[in-house]
């Protein structure tokens, strides 16, 4: 039988290539699944392929690590493997040796598409093809558990309940330190004493029994995951110090019985042994505090989930868990209380402090018809509130959601520090082995010898690696996120600190995005009659012309006619037929494209809309259309306010030295009236939503790093297309999914702010790889020459990594350009 063609499970003989399958989606006939086995074969170390198309699956002979490759395959021959995430919680991990152990066991699992893994949240983010949940979740838990490690679904603890958890393994690494610290403390006293010309040494025995529950108790932790690390082929942080301690431990021992009953006490080193592991276990504990504060970001969103909501139903308030609670319920809001739905204020008026959220530190005010937030506090006022979004979909939900997954992300920068830390271990393994070979061989010391080869062992630090980066990201991401900046993963960081260009769109970005309609002017019958022609085309529409359209028109009370064929152009405007007639309302290029001759026109009607243009306002014109004929209307004129802070926030842009460019539909003359009031360097107007996109890889020209801000759907391509988008929280869904960085407020001066933020987390990145690696590259040859004990080695290792996240705690200081 040939074993290509088994199902997943099947078993194969011992000699045989194992056989997996993966779901495939989107194949309709057998040139789909010539395409889809010739890609797969293509796959470098892939035996053989064969698809099924009645079960749509595809069985590959291979390694279960090549699932990744195959998956990308398959996506590139024109199919998709429906995919599923999983977070895992992983306990016992120490350093970047640790986390790649944890990946490759995860990457061998099949179906498995992706595993990273993050030293600073402990957890797992394994991308996995969509198959029986239930046996996925069980391999991955069963992977980590062979590579040495404890794992759990994420899930299935509530946030206080994992806090809680945390906490108390937190006191009780606590209680190992101290009690550590106390044994060891009459081991290192004679250490103190020597400099003030006090000689004393406890008796050998007594050294012993102080020694050994330290190294053998409190230090079991080392020896079970360093003895894992052996059983896997590899080796970490924990290894290292489990056999350097252990060889202090042991030459001392040694030691005591050779000179027994020789009546005089012999210089031991259970001191070295038992200092080592207490301040190791000391650095473990610091590092743990300093995690969990790097962590504080998201707890602190995590806590403003309500758990109760007041619902009116059948007129009465009932108080109901708030996963009964549905779309369309009426949720009752009474004064100082957190609004626990997303949803609409039907009733009432109150001012909102919605700072946990957007980072706005005062109140807004919200009153009927007004969009509230689940998580902000009310104010003084009684809300009724209509449930637009609960649990998952809520924003609180989908900004802890974004963070989270932003901090799970490695940077770019991170996957070289991996490659690194693979091989830190064995190599410093043999420079120990070589430092005691030197020492003993050459120097005929093996006394010395030992004690320098433990002092490499010891001093060694992968953990200060591991945590350089991902410590960093954590604070700077959460940081961030509550100034009301959303980093959508570590790669939109490390390029946002780079950004040379800003591209702005105009409308609803840099201008408040509600035009008001300035002027109506006929050249063909009456005001009134062009208004209501132009209100009856924009009557179904949401775009922010047509609202300021209908809302005049509803403000002077005149009838709006309905419009039948109703028609949008993209990027240009609107055709329909009105009371017979064939009406087109838009742009200057529309009527051109319409065949209406714009040049026609009476010279005092061209300069009224010359002057209107360069005074900053969108014109568009009214034009008919009957028998292959068209004539002009009339021309209307819309005003739009430049945000506040706009200016502000250009003349940081500048000042951080970045370019800044205006790219907007709009016509010309209003485009360059903005730019000019606001400072902007350069202008591309009459811009269509699909070119916006091709701009944004023009001023991309040479390796410029271009940063597209916007709020619309048709930003979404040029979001997408820049190095770096930005999508105002005021926008659209489709603009927030685009973009890499989402601002959580209407306000520009917080682009400097990202900009800011992203640069100093980069800075911070960069600083603490430099330490780690100058750490390491110092302190390994002063251990090997002997100018490091053991008990300073232990010390010095312990801080690197209490430093590394330190530093990246001082992120945390950061406040913005406005607070």
């Amino acid at each position: 039988m040939n074993t290509s063609t088994l199902a997943a499970g099947t078993a194969v003989p011992a000699d045989a290539t194992p056989s997996w399958s993966l779901p495939v989606d989107g194949m309709t006939c057998a040139s789909c699944v010539a395409r889809v086995e010739r890609a797969v074969r293509a796959v470098p170390g892939v035996a053989d392929a064969s698809v099924n198309l009645a079960t749509e699956s595809l069985t590959v002979r291979g390694a279960p690590a090549l699932a990744g490759a195959v998956g990308d395959a398959v996506r590139r021959a024109g199919y998709e493997v429906p995919r599923q995430t999983l977070t895992l919680a992983v306990e016992g991990m120490t350093c970047a040796s640790c986390v790649g152990r944890v990946e490759r066991a995860l990457a061998r699992s099949e179906g498995v598409l992706s595993a990273e893994v993050n030293l600073a949240t402990e957890q797992a983010t394994v991308v996995a093809a969509a198959r029986d949940g239930a046996a996925l979740r069980a391999a991955l838990l069963a992977a980590v558990e062979r590579a040495g490690y404890h794992a759990r679904l994420s899930e299935a603890a509530e946030p206080a309940t994992a806090d809680d958890a945390a906490e108390a393994r937190h006191r009780a690494e606590a209680r190992r330190v101290a009690i550590a610290a106390l044994l060891a403390a009459p081991l290192v006293l004679p250490m103190l004493l020597m400099p003030l010309g006090i000689e004393w040494m406890s008796p050998g025995w007594l050294q012993w029994l102080l020694a050994t529950p330290v190294q053998f108790w409190l230090g079991a932790r080392f020896y079970r995951a360093g003895w894992h690390a052996l059983r896997a082929g590899t080796g970490n942080m924990d290894l290292l110090v489990a056999i350097g301690t252990s060889a202090a431990y042991g030459l001392s021992v040694w030691l005591l019985f050779e000179h027994a009953g020789h009546g005089m006490d012999h210089h031991l080193y259970f001191e070295a042994s038992a200092v080592v592991i207490t301040l190791v276990l000391l650095g473990k504990w610091l590092e743990g505090r300093a995690k969990r504060r790097t962590t504080a970001a998201i707890r602190a969103l995590q806590a403003l989930r309500p758990q109760v909501a007041r619902v009116r139903r059948d007129g009465a308030d009932v108080e109901l868990p708030l996963a009964q609670v549905h779309v369309g319920d009426l949720v009752v809001v009474r004064p100082g209380e957190r609004i626990a739905v997303d949803g609409t204020v039907v009733e009432g008026a109150s001012q909102v402090d919605e700072s946990l959220i957007t980072g706005e530190s005062l109140p807004v005010a919200r009153g009927v018809g007004d969009r509230v937030t689940g998580g902000a506090v009310n104010g003084e006022g009684l809300l009724l509130v209509r449930t637009g979004a609960v649990g998952a979909e809520s924003t609180l939900a989908r900004i802890v959601r974004l963070v989270d997954s932003a901090q799970a992300k490695k940077a770019p920068i991170q996957k070289l520090v991996d490659r690194v830390a693979a091989v830190f271990v064995p190599v410093v393994m043999a420079i120990a082995l070589l430092t005691l070979l030197g020492w003993g061989l050459i120097g005929g010391d093996w006394t010395a010898g030992v004690l320098n080869a433990v002092a490499v062992l010891v001093i060694a630090c992968p953990c200060a690696l591991g945590l350089a980066t991902p410590a960093a990201l954590m604070a700077g991401m959460g940081t961030a996120a509550r100034q009301g900046i959303l980093i959508k993963d570590a790669e939109a960081l490390e390029l946002a600190h780079a950004v040379q260009v800003v591209a702005f769109d105009k409308t609803g970005t840099l201008t408040d995005g509600r035009p008001r309609l300035v002027d109506a002017v006929p050249l063909q019958g009456e005001r009134t009659a062009l208004l209501a022609a132009a209100a009856a085309l924009q009557a179904g529409s949401e775009h922010p012309l047509a609202r300021a359209v209908t809302a005049a028109a509803r403000a002077e009370g005149i009838a709006v006619p309905a419009a039948g064929e109703l028609r949008a152009v993209a990027g240009r405007g609107v055709v329909a037929r009105v009371g017979g007639r064939e009406l087109r309302l838009g742009s200057a290029r529309f009527m051109t494209e319409s065949a209406v001759d714009l040049a026609a026109i009476d010279r005092t009607v061209a300069d009224a809309v010359t002057a209107a243009q360069a005074s900053g306002h969108t014109v568009s014109w009214l034009s008919e259309h009957e028998g292959g004929a068209a004539r002009l209307l009339g021309w209307l004129s819309f005003g739009d306010t430049v945000k506040p802070g706009a200016a502000a926030a250009v003349q940081r842009l500048h000042a951080l030295g970045l370019r800044t460019v205006l790219v907007s539909g709009d016509n010309a003359g209003a485009a360059r009236a903005v730019a000019a009031e606001l400072g902007v360097d350069d202008v591309r107007a009459e811009v269509l939503p699909e070119d916006k996109a091709r701009i944004v890889g023009e001023l991309k020209a040479g390796g410029t790093r271009v940063a597209m801000v916007g709020d619309g759907i048709n930003d979404a391509p040029a979001l997408a297309a820049a190095d770096v988008g930005i999508a105002m929280g005021s926008g659209t869904d489709v603009a927030m999914h685009a973009a890499g960085v989402t601002l959580m407020r209407g306000d520009v001066t917080l682009i400097a702010d990202a900009v800011d933020i992203s640069r100093r987390t980069a800075a911070k990145i960069r600083q603490n790889l430099f330490w780690a690696f100058f750490f390491n590259s110092v302190g390994i040859p002063l251990a090997a020459a002997g100018l490091l004990s053991p008990v300073i080695a232990g010390a010095a290792m312990a801080f690197s990594s209490v430093s590394v996240v330190g530093n990246a705690l001082l992120l945390q200081r950061w406040k913005g350009a406005r607070r």
